[in-house]
């Protein structure tokens, strides 16, 4: 890979993965419900299970879905339906009491296989791919994949420690309800490109 053309990919990997998208949007709302420790590894899970997928989709899911059009369909109904779990799990959460460490966070494999169903995660991936990978080899893919990664955690860190600051807005449980209600409306509003494509 040349340096044009990774210095491209770096700027692409930041700007997709620092904008607001359902990764984000979560990890806003664990921050500020679980603080950011708790959230580590869903933010880990996050962004090594986009790596992943990356390498996967490049070593041939990719084509699977060229052939078979029906099994994208598919992914995107149950990604729509996936999203809107989590959308109605964040709005209804209850208020958590910081002290006596309740409530449950995402995981890492949790985080990690949400990436198959997001849908700002696969258009980033076949994005970069079809653009990067210009070799179309396993050490092209693997190549985009650090590049993410390395690229990733640090963008969205930046998301769990926005949703830890505002935390201190949120002590009274009516503004946290609020909140999460907002952020699961925002979710929602993610999903416009797949519910209304151009």
């Amino acid at each position: 890979m040349t340096t044009e053309l990774l210095t491209a990919l770096v700027l692409f990997a930041f700007v997709t993965s620092a904008t607001p998208g359902p990764n984000n949007l979560m990890l806003m709302a664990s921050g500020a419900n679980y603080g950011f420790m708790r959230s580590i590894p869903h933010m880990l899970g996050i962004s090594i299970g986009f790596g992943v997928m990356i390498v996967l989709v490049g070593a041939g899911l990719a084509e699977v879905f060229a052939r078979h059009p029906a099994s994208y369909t598919l992914l995107q109904v149950l990604s729509v339906l996936y999203l809107g779990y989590l959308a109605w799990r964040i709005a209804t959460a209850a208020p958590l009491d910081r002290d006596a460490n309740t409530g449950r966070p995402m995981t890492f494999l949790q985080a990690a296989a949400f990436q198959w169903v997001n849908p700002k995660a696969w258009a980033m991936a076949l994005t970069a791919l079809s653009v990067y990978a210009q070799s179309q080899t396993l050490g092209a893919f693997v190549a985009v994949a650090l590049t993410f990664a390395t690229v990733n955690l640090p963008a969205i860190t930046l998301w769990t420690v926005l949703g830890q600051q505002m935390a201190r807005l949120l002590t009274d449980p009516r503004r946290l309800t609020l909140f999460n209600r907002g952020m699961a409306l925002l979710l929602i509003a993610s999903l416009y490109p797949v519910l209304f494509p151009s």
